[in-house]
């Protein structure tokens, strides 16, 4: 049997880890929204949550410094799973007060909230 990759991580564990993370769609309040699906999701889907930005997950090491540190941070990917789940963990280990979006923009669609086609001012 192989030993893991450090590089590797373990969705059971990560899953345990971030679950006091989670936030629901009416707790957001004044948090600072950050799209953190993947490129080649977020570049072939056409819409974002109202008042969102992107950021590349893969990056979040280079662009977490340009956080504020006095608000909250929520993150949402597609579904609430593994993406967003790691980045919060990742923005935390950082210094950041991030926590996920429950259920990702997938849950705030079916949810019947709205959204913004990309491009459009929030």
């Amino acid at each position: 049997m192989n030993a893991p990759s450090p590089h590797s991580h373990d969705p059971d564990a990560t899953h345990a880890a971030s679950d006091g993370l989670a936030v629901q769609h009416h707790e957001l309040g004044e948090a600072l929204l950050l799209d953190v699906r993947r490129a080649g999701v977020f570049e072939s889907a056409p819409t974002l949550l109202p008042g969102s930005v992107w950021r590349d997950p893969a990056r979040v090491d280079v662009w977490a410094a340009e956080l504020p540190a006095d608000r909250e941070v929520v993150v949402y990917c597609v579904y609430g799973h593994e993406v967003s789940r790691n980045t919060a963990l990742r923005l935390r280990a950082l210094g950041v007060n991030a926590r996920f979006l429950s259920g990702g923009i997938d849950g705030w669609q079916r949810a019947g909230l709205p959204t913004v086609a990309k491009g459009e001012a929030s």
